[in-house]
C-alpha cells in the first residue's frame, strides 16, 4: 500500500431491506476536518439522485451514489458475508458473484441458510467476537443481508467500483466500504438503550446518545441538523450518525490492524466497531 490512502469524506449508512427502503435507509455525510468529523448532512435514501421510496429504486440510487464518491469511506450496517461453513469453500469474491444465481429471492436465501446450518443460527467469527444481536440470516436481518449483498456489494464488485474491507485491498481513487453495527458501537460505549420511538423516554435517549457521541467522538453537528436527527423517531437518522462515528474512529487502524491478516475475516467479513 504505497499509494496515498487518505479519505476526505465519511458516510454512515443505516440500511434496510424493507419495501419502503428509500424512507428507512438514512445516510449521514461527514467531512474530515483535521481531527474532527463534521456531520454536514443526514437524509433518507429516497432523496438521492435517481432514487425513490420503493426498495429497488432506492438501492439503485444508493449504489450509484457510493460508486461516485471516490475520496470517501462508507460504513454500512448489514452483513457482508456468511459463516465460512455455509459458503462451500468459496472465496469472498466468488461467494458474492455467485450469490444472485444461488439465492433468487430473500425467502430462498433464508431457507437455504437454515437448511445448510441444520436449523441453527450460526454466527460468523466477527459476530461472536463483537456480540452482534443476530446471525446473518435471522428473521429480523435476512432481508438486509440479502439485498445488501445482492444489490449493493455484487454490482460494485462486479464493476470494480468500490473496495470492501478487509476482504479487498483498498485502492486510491475508489470508495472504500466497511461493515459496522450501531448496536455493537453503542454497547462498546455503554450507550445501548431503547431509543427508537416517539415516547419522551426514547426522545431523551436519542438526545443523550447524540450528545455523548459528540463528546467522545470528535464530532461536530449544527443545531439545525441535530434537530432533524433527533426528530426521526424510528432512530434511522441517529443510526446513520452512529455508523459515521464508528467508521471515522476506525480510519487510523484500517491498515495496521491484524484484521487484515486474518483469513477468516477475509472470507466472512468483519464488523468494525
Amino acid at each position: 500500500m504505497k499509494e496515498n490512502h487518505s479519505r476526505r469524506w465519511v458516510y454512515g449508512v443505516d440500511f434496510s431491506g424493507a419495501k419502503d427502503a428509500g424512507r428507512r435507509i438514512w445516510i449521514a455525510t461527514g467531512s474530515i476536518r483535521g481531527k474532527k468529523l463534521e456531520i454536514t448532512d443526514c437524509r433518507p435514501a429516497k432523496e438521492l439522485p435517481g432514487s425513490g421510496r420503493e426498495l429497488q429504486k432506492s438501492l439503485v440510487g444508493l449504489t450509484d451514489f457510493i460508486s461516485g464518491q471516490r475520496e470517501a469511506i462508507f460504513g454500512m450496517d448489514f452483513p457482508f458475508g456468511l459463516p465460512a461453513s455455509l459458503v462451500e469453500g468459496k472465496s469472498w469474491k466468488d461467494f458474492v458473484l455467485s450469490f444472485r444465481k444461488k439465492f433468487p429471492d430473500p425467502k430462498r436465501f433464508k431457507e437455504e441458510c437454515f437448511s445448510l446450518a441444520h436449523n441453527a443460527e450460526l454466527k460468523r467469527t466477527t459476530d461472536a467476537e463483537k456480540r452482534t444481536p443476530y446471525c446473518c440470516y435471522n428473521l429480523r436481518l435476512y432481508k438486509q443481508t440479502y439485498y445488501g449483498i445482492k444489490e449493493i456489494i455484487e454490482p460494485l464488485v462486479l464493476e470494480s467500483q468500490a473496495c470492501f474491507l478487509p476482504m479487498q485491498e483498498p485502492v486510491s481513487g475508489k470508495p472504500w466500504v466497511i461493515e459496522i453495527c450501531p448496536a455493537v458501537t453503542l454497547k462498546r460505549e455503554d450507550l445501548y438503550s431503547s431509543y427508537k420511538g416517539k415516547t419522551p423516554e426514547c426522545c431523551n435517549q436519542r438526545l443523550m446518545i447524540l450528545a455523548k457521541l459528540v463528546e467522545i467522538g470528535n464530532l461536530r453537528i449544527s443545531p439545525r441538523l441535530e434537530e432533524k436527527i433527533l426528530n426521526n423517531a424510528d432512530g434511522d437518522a441517529l443510526d446513520s450518525v452512529i455508523a459515521a462515528f464508528a467508521t471515522f474512529r476506525n480510519l487510523p487502524n484500517l491498515f495496521s490492524s491484524p484484521v487484515t491478516r486474518n483469513p477468516i475475516y477475509n472470507k466472512e467479513g468483519y464488523v468494525y466497531a
